[in-house]
């Protein structure tokens, strides 16, 4: 993680401020803005639930069928680290604090959400629907992370103990969702 955020930061310099100069931006870290975005996803309103809808609930129903449940959490478990290592850097390029123009950190709490359910299109939506409320609500200790940590770290943990939290949830309605 901190080799990714050295190396951003040298590829911001000159952008001042809390509006960079999209312009000075380098390929490089245009590239990375474009992956932490999912393309046009991050721009789009409601972009963390835009970005869930559209690539996370089939990603997450592709890694569900198709790889076994310890080949999905250590998946998913890179992809919450990666998904600290983008924001941190992304959020630095751009000059802002929680972009919501980065939305990997949604992926990440819905993936961990659906980690120990019965894979049903039942449990999808509900997942989904319960994932994204419990994440704008920020129950604790989510609110306290979204407060003091603003870094990486914080944004993606956020929505990890979302994701923990609806997990929980989903795994006690269990029988309802099959």
């Amino acid at each position: 993680m901190q080799k990714l955020s050295e190396d951003t930061s040298s590829e911001q310099a000159g952008l001042a401020g809390d509006s960079p100069d999209l312009s000075q931006i380098t390929p490089r870290a245009r590239f990375l803005l474009l992956v932490g975005s999912i393309g046009p996803l991050g721009h789009a309103p409601a972009s963390g639930t835009v970005a869930v809808a559209v690539a996370g609930i089939p990603l997450c129903w592709l890694m569900r069928t198709y790889l076994t449940l310890p080949v999905y959490v250590a998946v998913t478990i890179v992809f919450s680290i990666a998904s600290m290592a983008l924001h941190h850097a992304g959020d630095r390029i751009l000059g802002e604090a929680d972009s919501r123009k980065l939305v990997w950190d949604e992926l990440a709490g819905f993936f961990v959400a659906m980690a120990i359910v019965p894979l049903t299109w039942k449990s999808m939506v509900v997942g989904f629907f319960l994932e994204r409320f419990i994440d704008i609500v920020k129950v604790p200790p989510a609110n306290i992370i979204d407060n003091k940590m603003h870094n990486g770290v914080g944004v993606v943990l956020d929505d990890l103990v979302a994701g923990v939290y609806t997990a929980a949830i989903l795994w006690l309605l269990g029988s309802w969702l099959v």
